[in-house]
């Protein structure tokens, strides 16, 4: 674990954290806040159980001395872990010694890790010899996850894997890409950073976009990609799209005037019913025409103009 230093009025730098670790028991730590209903079922919680289960507690609690009540401890950041260690029956635990109440830091900033940089840290497990057994367990994965994270990167450019390398894409959209001719991976790594968009929607949609001699071979059998849209099937949408965005534009330019009309015309009704003798002669002559202008007459608002 690193120091972070921070500065103090004095104008000097102070560590954030004591340098040794401090062994504490489990039950002297007190937790700063509940863990939200449901928690203990999530999968988030499942895996560091499995963790500390299989390999031990990698990353330690921070706490803070309580300064009224010696021997008892804050716990500021590691709800879970703590869980997790009193469900394992683990009696004490190390534990780094916070110098400040500072929470936001663990529950704001914090760096979730990337498909891409998980997926190279179970090859360099599964290179040293570590069994996919052992790496599940530790992850609370099935044996397929694992060793299909560990092929994560098969089929996929280099090129456009290190520009992936710290995005959030998901393994479905390396899936897609995977359909891709390598150079055509690029411009959709490419775009996607550029869009901030790494969603499999997305990819899809840059996939039906690939032009037919920029997609990988398709594999014959139940393994083969999807079919892509035609060039004739993507121009047909195109135009249809066309002419969807000239008749909202066509809208766009007369909504305001057509608005101000309609209630210019709803308030004229309005005055016509407030006349006694115009709704007794529409009651006794044209009853149905009474009912709608009453109904036009009782609407609040046809909306904001444009």
């Amino acid at each position: 674990m690193v120091d972070y230093p921070k500065d103090r009025d004095d104008g000097r730098i102070h560590l954030a954290f004591d340098r040794d670790f401090l062994t504490i028991p489990v039950a002297a730590i007190v937790p700063l806040k509940t863990l939200p209903a449901g928690a203990k079922e999530s999968r988030s919680y499942s895996q560091v159980l499995s963790s500390i289960e299989a390999i031990g507690l990698i990353e330690a609690l921070v706490v803070m001395a309580d300064a009224k009540n010696a021997g008892t401890w804050f716990l500021l950041d590691g709800h879970l872990r703590l869980e997790a260690l009193k469900e394992l029956g683990i009696a004490e635990v190390e534990c780094l010694l916070a110098a400040d109440d500072d929470t936001y830091t663990y529950n704001k900033r914090v760096n979730r890790i990337p498909p891409i940089q998980e997926h190279r840290m179970i090859v360099r497990a599964m290179d040293r010899g570590v069994p996919s057994v052992d790496i599940a367990a530790a992850l609370g994965l099935q044996v397929e996850s694992v060793l299909r994270r560990f092929r994560l990167l098969d089929g996929i450019s280099p090129e456009a894997a290190e520009m992936l390398k710290d995005t959030p894409c998901s393994m479905k959209v390396f899936d897609i890409l995977r359909q891709m001719s390598p150079m055509r991976q690029i411009e959709a790594a490419d775009l996607m950073i550029g869009q901030n968009n790494f969603t499999v929607m997305f990819a899809r949609a840059l996939r039906a976009a690939t032009p037919e001699n920029q997609l990988a071979i398709a594999k014959k059998g139940k393994g083969g990609g999807k079919p892509t849209p035609s060039g004739q099937q993507i121009a047909r949408m195109e135009r249809e799209l066309a002419a969807l965005q000239t008749q909202v534009k066509s809208v766009e330019e007369t909504y305001g005037i057509d608005n101000l009309h309609l209630t210019v015309a709803r308030g004229y009704i309005a005055k016509l019913l407030a006349n006694n003798r115009v709704v007794r002669w529409l009651a006794l002559h044209q009853q149905d025409y009474l009912a709608e202008l009453q109904k036009i007459a009782e609407i609040d608002t046809l909306g904001p103009a444009a």
